[in-house]
């Protein structure tokens, strides 16, 4: 991957500017320089973290938690997916009892 502008990774990773500021913010992600117009640059190790970082959001985790986590490939990064994984299940469930509920108030109306 070639060195990106902000508009070209917010394009092309899916993510708003407003988030990878926010990972800036938070010392997830920083641009690795800028090209001739000024405009900040970002490499493909960069561009893989935003990525890593965009996945850990759509899990469920916090930007705190994501900058505790994002660095390791140990038992922190594995007790934190278990620990997820638990409150996503239960989330689920708790969605699906309600989807019960509501069916069956709809049965009720028809």
């Amino acid at each position: 991957m070639e060195d990106m502008t902000l508009r070209e990774v917010c394009t092309t990773l899916g993510v708003s500017r407003r988030a990878v500021q926010g990972y800036e913010n938070e010392s997830l992600v920083t641009a690795t320089g800028k090209n001739n117009r000024g405009y900040l640059l970002y490499n493909s190790e960069a561009q893989e973290r935003i990525k890593k970082i965009k996945l850990y959001q759509d899990m469920g985790f916090s930007l705190k938690q994501i900058k505790e986590i994002i660095d390791d490939s140990g038992s922190l990064l594995r007790n934190a997916l278990i620990q997820q994984k638990e409150k996503l299940n239960q989330e689920m469930e708790q969605k699906t009892h309600m989807i019960h509920i509501i069916q069956e108030i709809l049965n009720g109306l028809s």
